[in-house]
């Protein structure tokens, strides 16, 4: 979560807001046309200004009701609904709310709801209705998920009819901008010219500088990245749109599909020339490792060895892990047996994970231009990505070439945001040919 001071306490529903939540964010908090939309960068306070304005609005308001929306709906525990609940505890209003996890909502017995929906159910976000109000607001968090801009349109159909005096109809997006080709930079921020209001669009870019609340070590932390990888700097740090131009992968996109049922068009058999049966479909699997500053990253994948194309299903991506946490979450998920490559520069770490239980796990072989080997293998291929996939979808959109001291691009990738890109090489090193294939 995004941090912000503890200090101040919400003493009543006149009270003025920018005292809780800081400097930065005047007209957001006072705008009422249709689409409030904020790019920014990690602890820029996005997130807990918007859940902060909803709670304190809906104590003002209790015919208002407020959708909360991500790509997923299993995300939205530890993110939306996460903040919703901090901000009613920061405003000193625990005692007005309830909260139920099963499905997720909040709601006032005196007022309106929250109800929280993932596009990954898209019929859930028809025909929301409350026993109080009317649907005034929507909250779409981390919006660059949402790779599709008719997904939008759905929901901003969803956002209709009259509502009571004195409330007004409105969409909130908050993200990270990875990447100025996303439909939202051309839908919002083009159409009003960059950062500004033209009545019914509002856009504002925010960073880690508009934080009054951050310590020295927040700020050393941006420092250091700064000079370490300028390339992230530029977006979670700055709040900035990465650019495409020079992106290592271009050829991917995210879409929906059901891995069972793809396992069961891939698996069939298929004849050449009256041959026996060919493999056309092979699992990968491949671990990158991490701790404190970078995070552990399983990549999970279906290889399409016909169609040339690596579908992206599933992910795992946490900071501070044990190897104990490691094989929890990868035995949780489903794939303790299953073969998977890590990087061969922690054979210790290989080792502690056999002895625990992941016994397919392997060494993943590097050699000469091995990372480049195992780029090219993947640019032959087209790459179906999950909407689960959030993460490597973060870092796919980010991973760049890097560039030399004239500013040209170089053949070696720009390194920093890349562990899910790293995982995915070493997952797919038995998919190419010999041994020089080892990525």
């Amino acid at each position: 979560m995004e941090d912000i001071d503890e200090r101040e306490v919400y003493s009543g529903k006149d009270k003025d807001l920018r005292e809780v939540t800081g400097g930065g964010y005047d007209e957001f908090l006072t705008f009422t046309g249709r689409y409030r939309v904020v790019k920014g960068s990690r602890a820029s306070k996005k997130s807990k200004t918007a859940a902060l304005w909803y709670i304190h609005h809906m104590m003002k308001n209790p015919e208002a009701n407020l959708l909360a929306v991500r790509k997923t709906y299993n995300s939205l525990r530890n993110s939306c609904f996460a903040e919703l609940k901090w901000a009613v505890d920061r405003l000193n209003v625990a005692d007005f709310w309830k909260f139920k996890t099963t499905p997720l909502e909040m709601s006032r017995e005196k007022g309106g709801s929250i109800f929280f929906r993932g596009l990954d159910n898209s019929m859930r976000l028809t025909g929301i209705t409350s026993d109080k109000g009317k649907l005034c607001w929507v909250w779409i968090e981390e919006a660059f998920e949402i790779d599709s801009e008719n997904d939008f349109d759905m929901i901003d159909e969803s956002v209709r009819g009259r509502v009571p005096p004195k409330l007004f109809k409105q969409i909130t997006l908050t993200f990270n901008p990875w990447s100025d080709n996303h439909w939202l930079k051309k839908r919002f921020f083009d159409k009003v010219g960059g950062d500004g209001n033209n009545g019914d669009i509002f856009t504002l870019t925010t960073n880690y500088k508009n934080n009054e609340f951050l310590d020295e070590a927040d700020f050393r932390l941006f420092e250091r990245m700064k000079r370490e990888n300028p390339k992230r700097y530029k977006v979670a740090g700055l709040g900035e749109w990465g650019v495409a131009e020079g992106l290592v992968y271009e050829n991917w996109e995210v879409r929906d599909f059901d891995l069972q049922k793809l396992k069961e068009k891939l698996t069939r058999p298929m004849f050449t020339g009256g041959s026996l049966p060919q493999k056309r479909i092979v699992s990968a699997f491949g671990l990158d490792f991490g701790y404190t500053n970078d995070p552990s990253a399983l990549c999970c994948m279906l290889v399409d060895l016909t169609e040339r194309v690596i579908y992206v299903f599933d992910e795992m991506y946490g900071y501070g892990m044990s190897n104990r946490e490691i094989f929890e979450r990868v035995n949780v998920m489903g794939y303790r047996k299953e073969k998977i490559f890590a990087d061969s520069a922690e054979p210790k770490s290989i080792d502690e994970l056999y002895t625990l239980g992941l016994t397919g796990i392997r060494k993943a072989s590097k050699g000469a231009d091995s990372v480049n080997y195992g780029i090219q293998f993947i640019q032959g291929h087209r790459i179906v990505i999950h909407p689960r996939c959030v993460n490597f979808v973060k870092e796919i959109s980010g991973y760049m070439w890097a560039k030399n001291i004239c500013g040209g691009r170089t053949n070696t990738p720009a390194g920093g945001f890349d562990h899910l890109m790293d995982a995915m090489r070493y997952g797919l090193c038995e998919c190419g040919k010999g041994e020089r294939w080892g990525f």
